[in-house]
């Protein structure tokens, strides 16, 4: 295959929010036995507790033996509630998007860098990030390449969001297999839904 990998074709469960639609989609992707299966279509502006429904939904009919991938999805509490409904794959533009305008997702919190509460704090952007860039690098520095409108924050702010987003999956995989996810689950979605 491509660059030494096998490369294989998910089908796509559609139907909006129409339970009657995503049966049908589900039960007819479900039939074609393959490696893994999609569900699109639901990372478009429904509320999120629709999406959830479909997904359980989804996940009664698709078999557990092969991967779910999500398409276009979400926000840290949303990836979240779809691992806890039996999704195992996802993509999404939502952190690197985010961290352009300098929304960043920390283990405190959503810290939106160029709020002026930033602007003498020496603290690291997130101390308990595995990254050692985020590490060493200050709220107040990263207001003031936002500020100065510098190409750098941008990257900053976009190599945080995706070492959260890597963390998080990581420690949810941990949980779920030390058969505490759903715990853990609770208290981690206190801290990411917070605002700093």
């Amino acid at each position: 295959g491509l660059y030494g990998y096998k490369q294989h074709l998910f089908p796509i469960v559609q139907g909006s929010v129409y339970k009657d639609l995503r049966i049908e989609s589900a039960k007819y992707i479900a039939d074609k036995g393959a490696v893994g299966n999609a569900i699109g279509g639901l990372a478009v502006g429904e509320p999120a507790e629709e999406m959830y429904e479909m997904i359980e939904i989804v996940n009664d009919i698709l078999p557990q033996s092969a991967p779910r991938y999500l398409m276009g999805v979400g926000t840290p509490e949303n990836i979240l509630e779809a691992i806890d409904r039996g999704i195992d794959m996802f993509d999404c533009v939502m952190p690197t998007r985010n961290a352009r305008h300098g929304y960043l997702f920390t283990h405190q919190g959503i810290l939106h860098a160029k709020s002026k509460k930033w602007e003498f704090d020496l603290s690291a952007i997130d101390s308990l990030s595995s990254n050692s860039l985020i590490q060493s690098t200050s709220k107040s520095y990263l207001r003031h390449l936002f500020k100065c409108e510098e190409l750098l924050a941008m990257q900053i702010a976009s190599i945080n969001n995706l070492s959260f987003y890597l963390s998080l999956v990581k420690e949810a995989r941990k949980q779920i297999l030390a058969d505490n996810f759903v715990p853990w689950k609770k208290e981690k979605l206190e801290i990411v839904m917070r605002r700093l």
